[in-house]
């Protein structure tokens, strides 16, 4: 692990190679699985990454480890293991978005311990947030990410959890369901879909009044990014007076697919936030978790704004591609997102 830029972020969770589907029926290998992308996604956001997971010694495992590299993002481990590559196989579907089915026993992501996270986050300089997610939630998992959560919480990080919930691929749905609430139980900043809240049956005439039964449920949690989809996004506060904002495109969208997107998204509202935390610590020093729920309400407006143009620069290409800080703020200034629901 490097010593010359501080870790702002350590990111636990999935990498792995997406065989996406192309319409001469062939499949194009990409680098992808969401925390991986997350990791890339913040690095070119300028923001101080740091990968715990391993990686696989095969072909796969040294393009993965070499994009990361190429974004900026440390290794927590930089020596490769004997384990595979996770494989997952996408279809898209006619609107552009990803149909997975999932490859990953035995393989190098997930020969990781929740000791060897800790220990891990205990030697990154400057940490300041702690994310996992998606596959990483896996119940056959619980008993490394869920530790971990719970003793990064108590070491004062400030915890996120994307619950980005792949249903289709997992042999114990209640588990799952089960695994995914007792993470984000641990959370100071939950991100979720329409689809996720659907997936976890959580009751409520809409998505906005799901996403809010949801984060009164998590009563730890300060704050919660909804998203959905081309309709936009929403950001929650914590609190019956807690304060809601929303921002969608207000032009249509040239969607090549929608992979990496919230991703993406994630890694552009933590992106600012961090930047706005820099920017005031000398001023009123406090945790990161702390800071978020205090926030003006036009800081939230902005975070939310620069999130979505990452994820919208995002869908536009095809796989996984973040954008730089520039960019997003370059796209943000130049199509001015709508702050109201239709």
């Amino acid at each position: 692990m490097s010593t010359h830029s501080p870790v702002q972020v350590a990111i636990a969770g999935e990498a792995l190679i997406d065989l996406i589907r192309r319409a001469d029926g062939n499949y194009e290998p990409c680098l992808g699985g969401a925390l991986y992308n997350l990791g890339r996604a913040l690095a070119r956001q300028g923001v101080g990454a740091l990968y715990l997971n391993p990686l696989s010694r095969d072909r796969f495992g040294r393009e993965l480890a070499a994009q990361l590299a190429a974004d900026g993002v440390q290794l927590a481990q930089p020596t490769p293991v004997a384990e595979v590559t996770s494989l997952a196989v996408v279809n898209l579907t006619e609107h552009g978005h990803p149909d997975y089915a999932f490859y990953r026993e035995g393989v190098a992501d997930r020969a990781v311990t929740s000791e060897g996270l800790n220990a891990a986050c205990m030697a990154a300089w400057g940490l300041q947030l702690v994310c996992t997610g998606a596959l990483a939630l896996d119940a056959r998992d619980a008993a490394i990410y869920l530790p971990w959560l719970q003793a990064q919480r108590a070491a004062g990080r400030c915890v996120v959890v994307d619950a980005n919930l792949r249903p289709s691929v997992m042999p114990d749905l209640p588990a799952y369901r089960a695994q995914v609430h007792a993470a984000l139980a641990e959370a100071h900043i939950i991100k979720a879909s329409d689809e996720d809240l659907d997936h976890l049956q959580v009751p409520g005439a809409d998505p906005l009044a799901r996403a809010r039964h949801l984060l009164a449920a998590n009563p730890r949690a300060r704050l919660m990014a909804l998203t959905l989809g081309g309709e936009g996004a929403w950001l929650l506060q914590q609190g019956a007076a807690g304060g809601q904002w929303f921002a969608k495109e207000a032009e249509p969208l040239a969607v090549v697919d929608t992979v990496g997107a919230g991703d993406s998204f994630l890694a552009g509202l933590l992106a600012c936030l961090l930047r706005a935390h820099a920017q005031q610590a000398s001023l009123a020093p406090a945790g990161m978790a702390d800071f978020v729920a205090a926030l003006p309400a036009a800081s939230y407006q902005q975070a939310l704004h620069h999130a979505l143009a990452s994820a919208s620069l995002c869908v536009q290409e095809r796989g996984c591609v973040p954008p730089n800080w520039q960019a997003a703020q370059d796209w943000a200034a130049q199509h001015p997102a709508l702050d109201q629901p239709a």
